[in-house]
């Protein structure tokens, strides 16, 4: 049994670690859960102490299996119940992080197993991300971010990069949402912002900065 804190801790490190291999150092750990280096160094021994991960002065800390195994049980519970408040409680894709942040903290192994039969056995969230296996495994697709287009290409919108209630409040208002097709009709040279076919009907404009927070598979 880890307590509510533990878990959150080793959850930001396995995050951080999938977006760098190498070890993940104090001062990102504590900027991505908002914190203080000196809480972090003091969670880190605890984490230490209890074989969860490895800390080597001047270079980071990294999971243990057992740590990352925990990491992954909980991002698991996180998205499974993001896809059970959007889709049998109808809940928005911006409304419910803060809500699976506090039930993925649920310790019941036949709640969660429930849970992920009642749904379907789901691949993937609302926002896209995907939701581990039982076992730990964790089915990745080939996404890229549509700023990584070129004119002339199509692609399914799958995903989301920044996962912020403002940002998802965005796409919803310009109707780019998870299943759209787009299809890219220019980049403008100036700002590098796109103009964009949306399900063959639509045109839209967008940022630079919201093309490279939007997940594409390619088709």
């Amino acid at each position: 049994m880890y307590s509510f804190t533990e878990e959150n801790y080793l959850k930001a490190i396995y995050k951080l670690q999938e977006r760098n291999e190498d070890a993940v150092n104090t001062n990102s750990i504590a900027a991505s859960l908002e914190t203080k280096a000196a809480s972090v160094t003091d969670m880190i021994k605890k984490l230490s102490a209890k074989d969860l991960l490895v800390y080597e002065k001047y270079k980071g800390v990294q999971l243990t299996a057992l740590g990352k195994r925990i990491a992954i049980d909980t991002v698991r519970k996180h998205r499974l119940w993001e896809t059970f408040l959007v889709e049998k409680l109808k809940f928005s894709w911006d409304e419910v992080h803060e809500l699976a942040e506090e039930l993925e903290h649920i310790q019941s192994e036949k709640l969660i197993e429930k849970l992920d039969e009642f749904l379907g056995f789901p691949a993937h969230d609302p926002h896209g991300d995907p939701i581990p296996q039982r076992d730990g495994v964790i089915k990745q697709r080939s996404l890229f971010l549509l700023s990584e287009l070129v004119d002339g290409q199509k692609g399914i919108v799958s995903g989301v990069v920044d996962h912020s209630s403002v940002f998802l409040q965005y796409l919803e208002k310009m109707n780019l949402v998870l299943g759209k097709q787009i299809f890219v009709t220019e980049q403008n040279q100036f700002d590098k912002s796109y103009q964009i076919l949306l399900n063959e009907t639509e045109n839209l404009h967008i940022s630079v900065e919201v093309a490279k927070n939007v997940l594409v598979r390619l088709i």
